[in-house]
């Protein structure tokens, strides 16, 4: 079958490899649409991050030369002999790539996304960018015949947004303040809409992508270049700030224009992988009692996600602006994610791919 392989920074190639076999407790899926993640690309042209170069990742003894995605739909092709009764060969289904150590103290009380090593399929396993893929029979949700497979390669990314915004505590009536208009930004702005969210804003350099949050349903659009964006937003919600702050671009500037525009007492939640490390006035933190929390992808949310998709309570379809050939990955997908601020969501259309 044909892959997208990553062998180093800017070196993904669309090549012919095996079709994985199932192991025991595993589920065979054959892919029928994938998604491209800020991870995926921030490997392609930063990596490795994730993805284990030196030593093999512990759960899975995976190393070096990968097949991304982790963001996919799909069918159920072929069960292990001990997985899970629940599937059947023919199932639609999503993936929740997040690996489990089953030797982890936070797996008994459900925070299975703070086990550590923290490991994802597509980056610490072979993933969804190809016809085949082969997961933990634990990593697998049924979708309803009503969602399509499009819908359901956003279920992932929808879900980091869901749980952002929950671990943020976000109640209805507040403000909310999202920087960053990208996939998991415009995502968490539906969230926050479905949470109640009353006033929203959106911060991004890009007018194109504020736009693109327009659409998706933002009360307020700001550019990030400006130098006052504290005073824009306390202008229209009064001189004491947002009640809640969420970072989904992950740099100094927002986060330090996140804790200013925010209200004494409110929450800056960080769903951003920081490239870099900030600074931060721990005085001011104080004395304002402000909460500063950080979140790693999900847990315990997938079935509610696909829930909120399904009703067109998150319309997640709004955000996909391209759907390509797996050939075509590398141009038309990552490069054009690089060079185009246009492109949000692009798509893998696997299902058309000749294997």
């Amino acid at each position: 079958m044909k892959a997208a392989r990553w062998y180093a920074a800017k070196d993904v190639r669309v090549e012919e490899t095996e079709i994985p076999k199932v192991g025991s407790n595993q589920i065979k899926v054959e892919v029928k649409f994938a998604g491209i993640c800020g991870s995926d690309l921030h490997e392609y042209v930063h990596g490795p991050n994730l993805i284990p170069k030196d030593e093999p990742y512990l759960l899975t003894g995976h190393i070096g030369v990968t097949t991304l995605g982790h963001e996919f739909s799909g069918v159920i092709s072929e069960i292990g002999e001990n997985a899970s009764t629940k599937l059947k060969v023919g199932d639609r289904v999503v993936v929740e790539p997040i690996y489990k150590n089953p030797e982890s103290s936070f797996i008994p009380n459900g925070k299975y996304n703070l086990s550590s090593p923290l490991g994802f399929v597509g980056l610490s396993s072979n993933g969804g960018f190809a016809p085949y893929v082969v997961v933990e029979d634990y990593m697998v949700h049924k979708i309803p015949d009503s969602m399509s497979f499009e819908q359901g390669a956003l279920v992932e990314p929808a879900a980091v947004a869901v749980y952002a915004v929950k671990s943020s505590g976000l109640e209805i009536g507040e403000s909310v303040a999202i920087f960053g208009a990208g996939p998991i930004g415009l995502l968490c702005l539906q969230a926050a809409k479905v949470a109640g969210a009353t006033t929203t804003f959106v911060i991004d350099v890009s007018e194109t992508r504020l736009e693109k949050a327009k659409e998706v349903g933002a009360d307020y659009v700001i550019n990030g270049m400006d130098n006052d964006i504290p005073e824009q937003i306390k202008k229209i919600v009064g001189n004491d700030g947002v009640d809640r702050v969420i970072d989904a671009a992950g740099v100094q500037a927002t986060f330090q224009n996140g804790i200013d525009a925010l209200k004494n007492g409110g929450t800056s939640l960080l769903v951003a992988l920081f490239g870099k490390p900030v600074t931060l006035d721990a005085f001011d933190q104080v004395c304002r009692e402000i909460t500063i929390r950080g979140v790693i992808a999900y847990r315990n949310i997938f079935p509610q996600v696909i829930e909120l998709i399904n009703s067109k309570q998150m319309d997640v379809e709004k955000l996909i602006t391209s759907k390509i050939s797996l050939d075509n990955i590398v141009e038309e997908g990552f490069e054009k994610l690089i060079k185009d601020p246009s492109e949000v969501k692009i798509l893998i259309d696997i299902a058309s791919t000749n294997s």
